[in-house]
C-alpha cells in the first residue's frame, strides 16, 4: 500500500532530516541520551509524523495544521543543536550540513502551507457560487 503522503517531496526531505539529525547527534555525550538527544530524535520523527498524519485529514485547513506542527518540530531541531554547539558538543561545521537540510524543509513547508492554505481560499468561494 503506497499513501499519498509518500509522493510529497517535504515527506521525503524529512526522511533525510531523519538520519541526519540521528548521526549528528551520535556526537552529543552520553549524559544527554535521555535529554538533548532524546527530545532530537522526538523532535525530528515528529517532523515526519505530521506530514504523514496530516495528509490524510480530509481538508487543507486541518493538514495547514499539522504542517505547522512539522514546522514548529523542525525549528526545535535547529535550536537542540544550537544549543549543543553553545555547549561543546558539536561544531557549526558539524551542524552545517544538516542545517543545510534544516532550511530546505523550512522553506517548502512554508511554501507547502502557503498552498494549502490559498487551494482552502479558492474551494471556499468556488462553492459559493
Amino acid at each position: 500500500m503506497r499513501f499519498k503522503y509518500e509522493d510529497l517531496e517535504i515527506w521525503q526531505i524529512a526522511l533525510e532530516l531523519v538520519t541526519a539529525v540521528y548521526e549528528l547527534l551520535k556526537k552529543f555525550p552520553e549524559d544527554e541520551k535521555y535529554d538533548l538527544v532524546s527530545q532530537g530524535k522526538r523532535a525530528v520523527v515528529s517532523i515526519a509524523l505530521n506530514i504523514a498524519e496530516g495528509s490524510g485529514r480530509k481538508t487543507n485547513k486541518d493538514f495547514s495544521l499539522f504542517i505547522n506542527r512539522a514546522i514548529s518540530s523542525l525549528q526545535e531541531v535547529d535550536a537542540i543543536f544550537k544549543i549543543g554547539i553553545n555547549l561543546g558538543y558539536i561544531t557549526s561545521n558539524d551542524y552545517s550540513s544538516v542545517a543545510i537540510l534544516l532550511e530546505k524543509e523550512y522553506f517548502k513547508l512554508i511554501a507547502f502551507d502557503k498552498s494549502l492554505i490559498k487551494e482552502s481560499i479558492r474551494r471556499k468561494y468556488s462553492n459559493k457560487k
